[in-house]
C-alpha cells in the first residue's frame, strides 16, 4: 500500500498533485509520503506485538533526515554501518540505545565514535573487528557490546548482489566458527557478548530462506546459553521484499507469524531490520521528459533522470514501474526509458509498453524510497536532486537541489608556489 495514486487523471502524492511540486521545486525530484512511512513502521511493528522487540530501521535504505525524524518519532530505532550513518540517525533525534552497528569495515575512529554514543551493540564482522574493539574499548575505559553475525551459509534466492548469507559473501562469520568465535570473544577484557545476529539479504520473497536460517541461529543460541552466555539480543536483520513489478512478498504479519513459531517462547529481544520494506514505496523519483527519439530499431524517451540519480536499473537491471503523472488517452507505445548520462547502461526501463510520451510530460519512477536517492552520486557533474515530504495537502523542502558550487566544494587548484 502507497499514497501515490491518480485522481481525475492526475497522480497525487497524499492530498499534493505531483504536477505542483514539479513546478515548484523541478526535476529530477525525490518525493516522499508521510502516510505511507508511518503506515508501513505501524503495520511491522503490530505483526511483532506480543514479543519484546525493537525496529531498527536500515539507515542505508534511506539516510534523509526527515525520514529518519519520521521514524523515530515512532518509535524507531536505527540499524547503522558507517559513522556517517550513526552521526544522521542520532542528528534525528533517534536514541543511541536503540541503535545497533553493521559492517564488515569499521574503524578505529567509527568505534570510538559509537562506544561515545552509548549505543546497543555492535554487529562483528570478524575475528580481527573484534580484537580492535576490544583494544578500542580499553583506551576509552568502558566495555563494548556486542554480538556476532553469523552467516549460516543460506541461499536468500534474490539477486546476488545483495545476497550476504552465503558462505562466499564477505560479511559476517561463518557458522562453523561461530562457537569458537564467541569463546574467544568471553576472554576479551573489555568486551560484554549481548547476543547473536545473523542478515541472509536483500528483497527477499520467500521465508524458507529466513527459516532455515534462523532455525540454525536458534539452535547457536541455546548452544551458547547452556555455556554460559548470557544471550539477551536475537538480531534477525532485514531483507524483507516489496512488490515492484508482480513479486508477492509475504507480509510483515507472515513473516512476524514464522518467525514466533520457531522462536517460540525463547527470553529473547529480537531486533529487526526492515529498510525497503518500509520506505521502498513510500517514495518515487519524478522527472521530465526532454526529448523522444526513434531509430530503426529503437523507441526512446529521453529524461532529466539519469542513472546517478537512480541507480538501481542499471546497477541491479530492477524494474520500477513507470507511470504517467497525467493520464491521456494517447495510444501505447514500446520504449526505452533513458536518463541524459553518458553512458549506454543509463536506462529506468528497457522495452516497456507504456502510453505514448511527449516532450515536457512528467514521470513517475514508482518505489524509488528505498536505495534510490540514498546511492545518488554527482557522475557527469549533475547536482543531487531534490527531496520533499508530503503530510497531507502540505509538503515541504526536506532537502535543496544541488548546486555547480555543491559539485566543487572542498576542491582547490594547487598553488605551485607553496606545494605540500
Amino acid at each position: 500500500m502507497h499514497s501515490f495514486e491518480h485522481r481525475d487523471s492526475s497522480m497525487h502524492c497524499e492530498e499534493v498533485p505531483l504536477d505542483t511540486l514539479a513546478r515548484q521545486f523541478g526535476t529530477p525530484l525525490y518525493v516522499y509520503s508521510h502516510a505511507t512511512l508511518s503506515r508501513h513502521y505501524g503495520v511491522f511493528d503490530d505483526a511483532f506485538s506480543g514479543v519484546d522487540h525493537i525496529i531498527c530501521f536500515s539507515v542505508k535504505a534511506n539516510p534523509s533526515l526527515a525520514v529518519l525524524d519520521t521514524l523515530g518519532s515512532l518509535g524507531s530505532g536505527a540499524d547503522v554501518v558507517s559513522g556517517g550513518e550513526l552521526y544522521r540517525a542520532t542528528k534525528a533525534g533517534i536514541d543511541a540505545g536503540r541503535i545497533v552497528y553493521s559492517g564488515v569495515g569499521k574503524t578505529t575512529a567509527e568505534m570510538m565514535q559509537a562506544l561515545e554514543a552509548g549505543i546497543l551493540m555492535f554487529n562483528i564482522e570478524s575475528f580481527q573487528e573484534l580484537e580492535l574493539l576490544d583494544r578500542v574499548a580499553g583506551e576509552m575505559g568502558v566495555r563494548a557490546p556486542v554480538s556476532l553475525r553469523v552467516n549460516p551459509d543460506v541461499d536468500p534466492k534474490t539477486h546476488p548482489y545483495v545476497a550476504t548469507g552465503l558462505m562466499t559473501s564477505k560479511f559476517g562469520i561463518n557458522l562453523e566458527y561461530a562457537a569458537s568465535g564467541y569463546d574467544r570473544a568471553a576472554r576479551l577484557e573489555n568486551i560484554d557478548v549481548i547476543g547473536v545476529d545473523c542478515h541472509i539479504g536483500s528483497q527477499l520473497t520467500d521465508l524458507s530462506p529466513f527459516l532455515d536460517a534462523f532455525k540454525m541461529i536458534n539452535g547457536l543460541i541455546n548452544k551458547l546459553r547452556k555455556k554460559g552466555f548470557n544471550i539477551r539480543y536475537l538480531d534477525l536483520g532485514g531483507g524483507l521484499g516489496i512488490t515492484y513489478e508482480e513479486e508477492e512478498p509475504p507480509s510483515p504479519a507472515e513473516y512476524a507469524s514464522a518467525i514466533k513459531k520457531v522462536l517460540k517462547d525463547e527470553d529473547l529481544t529480537i531486533i529487526l531490520e526492515p529498510g525497503r520494506n518500509i520506505a521502498g514505496n513510500a517514495g518515487i523519483l519524478l522527472g521530465r521528459v526532454l526529448y523522444t527519439k526513434e531509430t530503426s530499431r529503437k523507441n526512446f524517451v529521453i529524461v532529466d533522470a539519469g542513472m546517478n540519480d537512480l541507480i538501481r536499473p542499471s546497477l541491479y537491471d530492477a524494474y520500477h514501474a513507470l507511470m504517467p503523472v497525467t493520464i491521456s488517452n494517447r495510444p501505447e507505445k514500446t520504449v526505452d526509458v533513458v536518463g541524459p548520462i553518458c553512458e549506454s547502461g543509463d536506462f529506468l526501463a528497457r522495452d516497456r509498453k507504456m502510453q505514448e510520451l511527449r516532450t515536457g510530460d512528467l514521470i513517475a519512477v514508482m518505489s524509488a524510497g528505498a536505495y534510490g536517492f540514498s546511492m545518488a552520486s554527482t557522475y557527469n557533474s549533475r547536482p543531487l536532486a531534490a527531496e520533499v515530504l508530503v503530510k497531507g495537502d502540505q509538503f515541504y523542502l526536506i532537502r535543496e537541489r544541488g548546486t555547480y558550487d555543491d559539485l566543487m566544494r572542498g576542491e582547490r587548484l594547487p598553488d605551485t608556489d607553496t606545494p605540500g
